[in-house]
């Protein structure tokens, strides 16, 4: 089968065109913009990759393909999908096409959640590996134990980032009620994606729909830390409950150890411990709880855990997850994807109990859909609390703008005695006031969902400079 995908260089439907393509089928697809590292990854599997959305495409094909697979990135009024819907041609979304063509014959690990998704399912692609599974799996980032984000797999098992933002401009449902899964870990649940949720009682209705798919012999793990999870249980389960969290009356618990180790109890009793590796990228308590999710799962599939801990003490996290980017002149700059208010209070919290009382510049760009609506702005200054200095990015005209004051939003972290917070509307200037203020010992921790117009790099320049 031919499959043509539209908005393939995303890291879902490029993860779809990857296990599409292992898959036996041949794969083609465009983007509006066709760029490294994406883009590298699929044409060395061999897919044709097409530059923009223009219809004329459709003529370069000497048949046409059997069925075009579309990404939630497409909408109505993109060229090639109006010519796509006036010639009448066979489509279908990415996750309708990997349930019905991929996951319908596996046993899905699904992991869904506000924050950690990746992490977490990269933990458990891991776990299986390490245990001899050979997993497929679907992540949405570049697990640093594993050479692609995607896979087909060769056993049974197939473990998916459970992601609840739409699936396609022609259904508005979560993309992970097409995923049917026999194990479903509920790991957090707060408001998010504000461009599509009107409130936080319309994601807890989608996470129903999730659990309702879950069959009666299968098995849910949730946080029990999470009121809105809680919730989402209380409108109906129809299989097993395992809870976990720190309280030891959870099915499942930890008890922290000196440094980021922890002990995993399982009905309160201790049956393993897990240390992470000292290069592993993973640290802070949300981690730990994202570990002892995974060994959860695991669990359910026979892997016990004791074998899951041993695999995680050789787990290397995802890129863009606290990645050491580089260090210049003894400051060390960090790379991370935290854009919501709880992910920066977790990633710094996570650094924080790594470095003690060295000093910590939190270098932000709230540039998600939620934050430039606003809808988090006033947890902003509580979220950040915990760095020494913040550097914040936020254009105050243009199409980047936020549309909202971020200096004035901010302001709760200055006192008159000391400037914490300060806001910059050019890259440029924030750079150089960035390296000014670094000393040997510092930790600059970037934190954006974007780009952010390569400033580690340039940070790293200005130090050395």
């Amino acid at each position: 089968m031919h499959i043509h995908i539209l908005g393939i260089c995303g890291t879902f439907m490029g993860g779809i065109a990857a296990i599409a393509r292992q898959a036996g089928h041949r794969v083609t697809g465009c983007d509006a913009n066709v760029y490294p590292p994406m883009s590298t990854q699929l044409e060395a599997q061999g897919i044709e990759l097409i530059e923009g959305f223009s219809p004329d495409q459709l003529l370069q094909f000497e048949t046409m393909p059997d069925l075009f697979v579309i990404g939630n990135v497409v909408s109505r009024g993109n060229p090639l999908m109006e010519a796509i819907l006036n010639q009448g041609l066979p489509y279908t979304s990415g996750p309708q096409w990997l349930g019905e063509q991929v996951l319908f014959k596996r046993h899905v690990l699904a992991v869904a959640g506000t924050h950690g998704k990746t992490s977490t399912s990269a933990m458990l692609a891991w776990i299986l590996e390490f245990n001899g599974y050979k997993p497929g799996y679907l992540i949405g980032g570049v697990p640093l134990n594993f050479t692609v984000s995607a896979r087909l797999g060769d056993g049974p098992y197939f473990v998916i980032e459970a992601d609840e933002y739409d699936t396609a401009f022609f259904d508005k449902r979560s993309k992970f009620v097409h995923y049917r899964p026999r194990t479903a870990l509920l790991n957090n649940l707060e408001f998010d994606h504000a461009d599509i949720f009107a409130d936080l009682t319309a994601i807890e209705t989608q996470f129903h729909h999730l659990v309702r798919t879950v069959p009666n012999d299968g098995l849910l793990v949730v946080n029990a830390e999470e009121p809105a999870l809680e919730r989402v249980i209380a409108r109906g389960a129809w299989a097993p409950v395992e809870h976990f969290g720190q309280d030891e009356n959870n099915a499942w618990s930890l008890l922290s150890q000196e440094g980021d180790g922890f002990a995993v109890l399982q009905a309160g009793k201790e049956v393993a411990t897990v240390k992470w590796a000292l290069d592993s990228g993973v640290m802070g308590r949300h981690n730990q709880l994202n570990a002892l999710a995974a060994i959860a799962c695991a669990n359910h599939i026979g892997i016990a855990p004791g074998d899951a801990a041993r695999a995680l003490a050789e787990f290397k996290n995802v890129k863009r997850r606290l990645e050491t980017i580089g260090v210049a002149n003894g400051v060390t700059v960090y790379d991370d994807f935290a854009h919501h208010p709880t992910a920066i209070t977790t990633t710094l919290d996570g650094l924080r109990r790594r470095v003690g009382q060295e000093r910590i510049l939190a270098v932000l760009e709230p540039r998600s859909n939620t934050m430039k609506l606003g809808i988090m702005k006033a947890q902003l200054p509580s979220s950040l609390q915990a760095a020494d200095k913040v550097f914040a990015y936020g254009a105050s005209t243009g199409k980047e703008s936020l549309g909202w004051d971020l200096k004035e939003v901010l302001s709760p972290l200055n006192t008159a005695e000391t400037e914490k917070a300060k806001v910059y509307d050019e890259l440029d200037i924030l750079v150089a006031a960035v390296a000014k203020e670094a000393k040997p010992g510092d930790h600059i921790l970037v934190m954006s969902n974007g780009g952010f117009g390569g400033v580690h790099q340039k940070i790293l320049q200005a130090i050395n400079q």
